[in-house]
Parts: C-alpha cells; sequence; structure tokens
C-alpha cells in the first residue's frame, strides 16, 4: 500500500477553501477516463490571480471541497475513453478545467483538450488559453476592434493584459499599454506595445494623451477596475467601448454620465459564460488564437517556473501579482504510472 502511494500522482488539495496553508500535496489518483474523457499527464499548470482568489474562498464562484486549485494546464494524453477521436495517447494538449490543474494527473472531458500550437512548450501553453481566449473574446466579439483603431490597455503586464497587448497588434490595431513597474513596460514593449504608460502615475492622462498623437483610445481593455477604471474610460473617445474583465484593484464607481458623454459603451467580458452560451463561437476562437500563436503572433511570457513540490510559493508570487509575466507550475513524471 505504501508503495503504490508512493508511485502514485499527486495532487494539491484543500479540504476547505481559505489561505494556502491550508493545501497539502498528497497523493491521487483521478481513475480512468470514462465515455467522452480523457486522462492526461499533466506537465504544467498556469497560475493566475483568480485561481488563488478561488482556492482562497475569496472569488463569486465557491467550488466544492475537496478543492484541487487551477483551471488551465497542459500535458500529455495518457489514456482516453470510449468515443474519443480527436484525440490519442501520446498526443501533447491543452486544456482549461475549473479546480483540476494542479495536479499529476486529471481526467477531463475529451473536448476541454486542445493540440499544443507549434513553438509552445508546455509551460507556455498552460498559460494560452484562458488570457488569449479572454482577450481574443473581449476584442472581437465584445470590443468589436477594428484595424487601426487604438487600444488603450490597463495592468498590461498582467495575464490578460500582455495577451491582450499582443492580440491587439496582431489584429492590427495602435497599443498603448498601461503597466505600473519598470519590468512590465518593458515587456509590454517587447509583446508588441506601440507605447507605454506609467499606470498610478500623478500625469497618466497626460502620458496616453501624448501616446494618442493619433486621438483618443476607441477601446480599453480593463482587467484592474478600482481606480483605475474611471481613470481609463475618460480617455475614451466618442463611441469608444470600455470592456470591463476583472477587478483585482476592487470595484469600480463609474459616474453614469460619463457614458452619456461620450456616447460609450460599457461592457462586462465573462468567458466563462460566454463559453456555456456560445461553444462554437468559443471554439472558433480557439482555432484563432492557435492559428496567430503558430504564425508566432502570440506567445506567453514565463516569468518563472516552481516545482509542484514549491506550490504554496509559486501561488504567493501570482497571488502578489508582482511578477512580470506568468507564474507556472512543472510537475514530475509520476502522473503516466497509473490508471492507463
Amino acid at each position: 500500500m505504501q508503495s503504490d502511494q508512493k508511485n502514485m500522482p499527486r495532487a494539491v488539495i484543500g479540504d476547505k477553501l481559505g489561505p494556502i496553508a491550508h493545501y497539502r500535496l498528497l497523493p491521487r489518483d483521478p481513475g480512468i477516463p470514462g465515455p467522452g474523457q480523457i486522462r492526461l499527464a499533466v506537465r504544467a499548470a498556469g497560475i493566475s490571480y483568480v485561481d488563488v482568489l478561488v482556492s482562497r474562498g475569496e472569488y463569486q464562484l465557491k467550488p466544492p471541497t475537496p478543492f484541487i486549485p487551477g483551471s488551465e494546464f497542459a500535458g500529455i494524453v495518457d489514456s482516453i475513453g470510449e468515443g474519443v477521436t480527436d484525440c490519442a495517447p501520446g498526443d501533447p494538449i491543452f486544456a482549461s478545467a475549473f479546480g483540476t490543474a494542479f495536479a499529476e494527473a486529471a481526467v477531463i472531458p475529451a473536448k476541454l483538450a486542445h493540440p499544443i500550437p507549434k513553438g509552445l512548450s508546455f509551460a507556455e501553453a498552460a498559460c494560452f488559453r484562458v488570457s488569449y481566449a479572454t482577450a481574443y473574446h473581449a476584442l472581437v466579439q465584445q470590443g468589436r476592434l477594428e484595424r487601426d483603431e487604438t487600444v488603450l490597455v490597463l495592468g498590461a503586464g498582467g495575464a490578460v493584459g500582455i495577451a491582450a497587448v499582443q492580440v491587439a497588434k496582431a489584429l492590427g490595431a495602435f497599443v498603448i499599454a498601461s503597466a505600473s513597474t519598470p519590468e512590465k513596460r518593458d515587456l509590454a514593449a517587447r509583446c508588441g506595445a506601440d507605447a507605454v504608460v506609467e499606470s498610478g502615475a500623478g500625469d497618466w492622462r497626460e502620458q496616453v494623451a501624448h501616446a494618442c498623437d493619433r486621438g483618443k483610445p476607441d477601446i480599453v481593455v480593463d482587467p484592474i477596475g478600482g481606480d483605475a477604471t474611471e481613470r481609463a474610460f475618460r480617455t475614451l473617445a466618442w463611441g469608444g467601448r470600455h470592456l470591463v474583465i476583472g477587478f483585482v484593484g476592487g470595484i469600480a464607481r463609474l459616474p453614469t454620465n460619463l457614458p452619456l458623454l461620450k456616447g460609450a459603451h460599457l461592457i462586462g467580458v465573462d468567458v466563462r459564460q460566454f463559453g456555456e452560451k456560445f461553444p462554437d463561437v468559443v471554439q472558433a476562437n480557439l482555432e484563432a488564437i492557435s492559428a496567430l500563436c503558430a504564425a508566432g503572433k502570440l506567445k506567453p511570457h514565463i516569468a518563472r517556473t516552481y516545482p509542484i513540490e514549491r506550490f504554496a510559493e509559486a501561488m504567493d508570487e501570482a497571488y502578489a501579482g508582482q511578477a512580470a509575466g506568468r507564474i507556472v507550475i512543472e510537475m514530475g513524471q509520476r502522473a503516466d504510472r497509473n490508471g492507463g
């Protein structure tokens, strides 16, 4: 029995939601895949700020416990269940599934798995789906971005921010990136931003205006919220679109006369609900971002990787939000020893 557990794949598990100290790395074999499912030998899992919020019980969705944190990961198909035809054992894939990722093995619906685009490592692929699909949906379906429009990206050093910079640039926009530190602004510039501004600076609006010598922003990508939302909304051009993606800085309070005076739109972006209502569009979006990635126009930036044994340090760093780029947990090789 002890030998079996020693060879068993492990997962980060919390018996209750709360601080990271509630979580332990424990043996857990997810079993064999059922009809329409695959078993995945996980190689890497991306960590977002939201992932840590969920694990702490501070997000609007409260998952049941025991809970395995994480929602995006990449690895190799270990075995498939009845009726699965789109992938086979040995295929490298990336996927997104709520409360599954921080584990060395996972069983998920096959429809959530997608081939890793050419040129991405497992660590990069583990950070690809959620951020880039969110940015693409925000700009294309919600923002209706047109070529040569100006896009202002808040939080441009974060997961969605960097993805939005790259996606907007790939779609032909002029991109202004707002980020808090020199390292994040440098990363945004290296990812294609045409101009960078310092978020939180006293002359922030002047910096944006200077960057917009071609006119005011047509679209604001806002994963930040808080005081940044009103400041950014005031920079919008007539008929502009402000895309609300998150609220790391708190829930914003926006005077309702501003949309009226600017003829502007405040638009919510919830890729999870959109996916439930329009799965065919989400699939088309994934194919579009995979094609852009294969063409070299999209690529996640990894700030740091941690072995799964140091998951608590990785979660702490992702929660702090100071890194320029993504934090990734890399797994051991136990995942493909069982269940196949």
